[in-house]
């Protein structure tokens, strides 16, 4: 299974987009499946207030594993962790307009009518599975970096 087919998958179960995202790169990186979802639960729907998409969220986890700063005198990985942020986000705002969820859904999740707006207009199920991709897309590229 690809890492775009696992995270739909997921996706499509009803986890968060940052936990499908996550998730779909967890075993090659060093976490579990369950682990992944658990880390990444926090963090759909720009961590439920409409802030940084919760698929680039789980994206950039999954780039933090790979190259994240664990050791204090490892300064190299901390500027290639920050690199790689960087590049990420301006792909993703490149491809999609903006990586700010309440801009891209054109809604706030922070708000009860919000969050009605985007279920009464399927956002979740038409428009954020395309996020979910494009995240994975865009971390997979950057992981083969």
């Amino acid at each position: 299974m690809t890492h775009i087919d696992k995270a739909k998958e997921l996706f499509e179960q009803k986890y968060h987009c940052s936990q499908a995202v996550l998730a779909a790169f967890a075993e090659e990186l060093g976490l579990t499946e369950k682990q992944a979802l658990k880390l990444g639960g926090c963090f759909g729907g720009g961590m439920c207030k409409g802030e940084v998409c919760g698929a680039c969220t789980g994206a950039l986890m999954a780039l933090g594993l790979k190259h994240g700063q664990c050791e204090i005198e490892d300064l190299d990985s901390r500027l290639k962790t920050n690199d790689v942020t960087v590049k990420f986000l301006e792909l993703f705002r490149e491809e999609n307009g903006s990586y700010i969820c309440k801009e891209l859904l054109g809604c706030d999740l922070a708000t009860p009518e919000g969050k009605e707006y985007a279920k009464e207009h399927n956002l979740f199920t038409d428009f954020c599975p395309h996020m979910v991709v494009s995240a994975v897309k865009i971390a997979e590229q950057l992981l083969e970096e």
